[in-house]
């Protein structure tokens, strides 16, 4: 870990978001002083600021506190989702600081680690989260950095030694590509961030290329049908790693877990979508590869509680059920589907979802009209912008033109009405914007009004 090599402060711009936030949380494990800027307070930087990091939300170079102003013993790490334009990093850049990218930080801490990485469009955060529990729960030595808050941990990060390291391989940028994995997996290629790679063939040649990190191919799992070489994984069709005679137990899946050498009955997990069944059997893969006991793995999967706003049920009685989903795109969309259709069939559902990107809307225009119509009852937010500005002709009222179901464009502050007017019994609060912190409040008047 030369990189930490006398370096006695480390400056994280964009330290709010849920992969940076993580690795602040480990720069602070190694001694190391830790300071941040971010746009907004939130749920999380206060938890920064509580655990001992100092955070500015004031983008001005006077409020660099003067223990970062030492070029030599300060290490400065941002995300590429900082606009150009921000006045601390372009201070930064200019006046003879390391400054580095997220995802080569990532890889220099990682690099001397057993290294597990999860890529893929989708399923990273809910893979790794298993996989980092697993690991946990078989007391492995291992240091987890999550792309989201593992309920069992209540935390992007975990923590039960250093030998072994679990990352998401993030496609954003190919900024996987920074990264030395000893075991991976691919959960999906599926075409995304086509404003950065332009067409799904760039997107596959990436994976491709990540794929050509592993040295060893059996230590590389991926869904069946993806173009790659190494070890195949699949639900009720024969792969090197299979779940078995799945049932729906419990609001749950009870399955057997086929692998090259053995076959582990009875495994019980409990977060609904074939999609989420297909994440753990990988992650369960990847703990076998990474030396865990298989004796183990059965108390370790029944007990992972999920990742919030990964199918998270926040309110679940006989005539309501409210659902929070981080689906932003519409394969992402469409498992969601399946997976409320699968324990709900003959209930109906309605969905509030917010549009991620002017770029992905656009792309993916006619999928999500698709994936959306398949809702009884459909209310959409205005498109979140995150680091885009607004396309010509490109809204959330363009959209839902294009949908067949019953629709209607709603802001944020209507969201609980509508749901509560909605005679859906099963009702879902969709998108990877700010729609997320709309859910604590509507949980609440939604429960109240029960």
């Amino acid at each position: 870990m030369n990189i930490l090599k006398n370096i006695q402060n480390i400056y994280f711009v964009g330290i709010g978001g849920i992969g940076m936030s993580a690795l602040a949380r480990f720069a602070l494990l190694k001694d190391v002083k830790v300071f941040g800027y971010d746009k907004t307070p939130t749920k999380l930087t206060n938890e920064l600021v509580n655990e001992g990091m100092q955070i500015t939300f004031e983008d001005a170079v006077s409020e660099l506190p003067e223990a970062v102003l030492d070029t030599a013993t300060t290490l400065i790490v941002y995300t590429p989702a900082i606009p150009k334009h921000n006045k601390i990093l372009t201070y930064f850049q200019n006046n003879n600081y390391n400054v580095i990218k997220r995802a080569k930080f990532l890889g220099e801490v990682t690099r001397d680690t057993l290294c597990l990485a999860v890529a893929g469009t989708h399923g990273k955060t809910t893979t790794s989260a298993i996989l980092g529990h697993v690991l946990a729960s078989c007391d492995m030595p291992v240091t987890a950095f999550l792309g989201g808050i593992a309920e069992n941990y209540h935390s992007n990060f975990i923590s039960k030694g250093t030998e072994i390291s679990v990352v998401e391989a993030d496609e954003f940028d190919r900024s996987f590509l920074t990264l030395s994995p000893d075991i991976a997996c691919v959960t999906s290629m599926d075409a995304d961030h086509l404003d950065i790679y332009g067409n799904a063939g760039e997107i596959e040649k990436s994976f491709v290329a990540f794929s050509e990190l592993i040295k060893n191919k059996e230590h590389l799992l991926f869904k069946k049908g993806l173009p790659l070489k190494g070890q195949e994984v699949a639900i009720e069709e024969p792969a090197h790693f299979e779940a078995q005679n799945v049932r729906i137990e419990n609001g749950g899946y009870l399955f057997d877990l086929k692998t090259p050498s053995a076959t582990l009955k009875d495994l019980q997990f409990y977060i609904p979508g074939h999609h989420n069944l297909h994440n753990a059997v990988t992650a369960l893969g990847m703990a076998l590869l990474a030396g865990s006991p298989a004796k183990c793995l059965p108390q370790a999967i029944s007990s992972f509680k999920g990742v919030e706003r990964r199918f998270s049920y926040k309110i679940r009685k006989d005539d309501l059920v409210l659902i929070d989903d981080y689906a932003h795109h519409p394969t992402e969309i469409n498992a969601l589907f399946q997976a409320v259709a699968e324990m709900y069939p003959t209930d109906k559902k309605v969905i509030v979802f917010q549009p991620h990107l002017f770029s992905r809307t656009r792309d993916f225009a006619e999928g999500f009209a698709e994936s959306l119509s398949k809702f009884d009852e459909v209310f959409l937010l205005d498109i979140y912008p995150a680091r885009e500005e607004p396309l010509e002709g490109v809204t959330s009222q363009w959209l839902l033109e294009l949908m067949h179901a019953s629709g209607k464009l709603i802001s944020k502050s209507e969201i609980a009405s509508a749901l509560k007017k909605s005679e859906c019994k099963i009702k879902l609060i969709v998108g990877a914007g700010d729609i997320g912190a709309e859910v604590d409040i509507v949980t609440k008047i939604l429960s109240d009004e029960d």
